[in-house]
């Protein structure tokens, strides 16, 4: 286990830190999972450095046409937040169903990315919201990447937490655009989804204006549904579009089979029939 715990009061102060330890510390929020990794050795770290104390990492706001959360901010805020649920409602939705209360009062909205889980509930709805994290580096660099763009594998980011912070998550306002979460998990189970699904989508009268959607875990990261957005980009939105855009889902994902979650064709079923709510819900 660890030797030191450090509570940086600044950004600059956690990345010298990270620096001064060369990859022997490692960044703490909720810690809900890194301290499991600890416990396990799947991960490592000689010294914990919790940026909750640093200043705004609680925040949820909006800045510049965009909604931003602090990488401190935690599933029970996300869902609780009247900006959230009213502008990014897929990402309320999500956070609300992750693990128990007691996970969801500690764990963080960005530690849920950098986990790097690929059915990570509120992972999935910030790859349908087009969210963007933002990250600064031990060696100066500061950047925004696209959350689908974090992944290596399951469980593996590219952001390597003994050198980088992801510092929030800005996701982008769009005039018109609603956005929903659905989940299919086992009952009275804290385990991760056998399916989820996050769609956004903006009308102008019937016809699909703006749309995007991800699934988990039917791939490595929350997987990008591209060719079944623009199979419904311009298309009024009958019964007879969104079977179509269903069964091309379906036939896009691929779920391995699994002895806790199902058989690949069942679950490639559930992904049609999530996102076939999700589009009636939407479009009502």
């Amino acid at each position: 286990m660890w030797q030191d715990y450090y509570r940086p009061r600044t950004i600059d102060e956690a990345l010298e830190i990270l620096a001064a330890h060369n990859g022997e510390a490692r960044i703490i929020a909720g810690g809900t999972d890194l301290v499991l990794d600890l416990k396990n050795k799947s991960k490592q770290a000689r010294y914990l450095v919790d940026i909750r104390s640093i200043e705004g990492m609680g925040v949820i706001e909006e800045k510049g046409g965009k909604i931003y959360l602090g990488a401190g901010v935690t599933h029970s805020q996300a869902a609780n937040s009247q900006l959230i649920r009213e502008k990014a409602t897929a990402l309320a939705e999500a956070a609300a169903q992750v693990g128990s209360l007691q996970i969801r009062n500690v764990g963080t909205v960005v530690g849920n990315v950098v986990n790097a889980q690929p059915a990570a509930d509120a992972a999935v709805a910030l790859v349908a919201l087009e969210a963007e994290a933002e990250i600064v580096h031990t060696d100066g660099r500061r950047e925004l990447v696209k959350v689908e763009d974090l992944y290596v594998g399951p469980g593996h980011s590219k952001v390597d937490s003994t050198r980088s912070i992801v510092t929030g998550v800005y996701i982008p306002e769009r005039a018109n655009c609603r956005s929903v979460f659905g989940r299919i998990a086992p009952r009275r189970s804290l385990a991760l989804p056998v399916i989820n699904v996050a769609v956004t989508l903006a009308l102008e009268g019937r016809r699909v204006s703006y749309t995007r959607i991800a699934a988990g875990p039917v791939g490595f990261k929350p997987l990008r549904l591209g060719e079944v957005e623009d199979f419904l980009l311009g298309k009024e939105l009958s019964d007879e579009i969104i079977r179509g855009a269903c069964k091309k889902a379906a036939e896009i994902a691929q779920p391995r089979n699994s002895r806790l979650r199902g058989s690949k064709e069942y679950r490639q079923y559930l992904v049609g029939v999530l996102l076939e709510r999700a589009y009636k819900e939407l479009a009502g």
